[in-house]
């Protein structure tokens, strides 16, 4: 580094020698769709979005009849009504592993790393809501001399 003769030159010269911000790019396949995976407790999704009239098929099934509770359907939907990208893109999603929330949540996160691949400027909406960080609780294991993971048998006195 330089010789430096105030503070202000220092200033100026930290901020040279910090790197830019990264650039987010648009990736898609060659049949123009966006992939990404999404993961949740155990269940994993594939998930393509491309533009479309907004359905969205999960299993080979409508996304209201595999997932036939409203919370759920509301779970998926959420980066999309964030995003504010409701009936613009159809969403093509295989889910497997885990239960149903398990499934909705790993839905739910591949369709927000789908949509920021797609249109890399959702980025800040869909961070700033939570859904590109993948939810990391998973059920804890069982351990030997335990009733479950944690919980200890019945202590008898006598």
């Amino acid at each position: 580094m330089a010789e430096l003769s105030s503070l202000a030159e220092l200033g100026t010269a930290v901020a040279a020698e910090q790197p830019a911000a990264p650039v987010h790019v648009q990736k898609l396949d060659k049949s123009g769709r966006a992939y990404a995976t999404g993961k949740r407790k155990d269940a994993i999704a594939r998930v393509w979005v491309k533009p479309g009239s907004g359905k969205i098929i999960i299993n080979d099934k409508e996304f209201g009849a595999y997932f036939a509770r409203p919370v759920l359907q509301m779970i998926l939907k959420q980066p999309i009504v964030a995003a504010n990208r409701d009936g613009q893109y159809d969403i093509v999603a295989t889910v497997a592993g885990g239960g149903l929330s398990g499934q909705a949540g790993a839905v739910r996160h591949g369709i927000s790393k789908a949509l920021t691949y797609y249109e890399p400027t959702l980025r800040g909406v869909l961070k700033k809501g939570g859904f590109l960080t993948r939810d990391s609780r998973v059920v804890e294991r069982k351990k030997y001399g335990k009733a479950k993971a944690r919980r200890s048998f019945q202590f008898s006195k006598r």
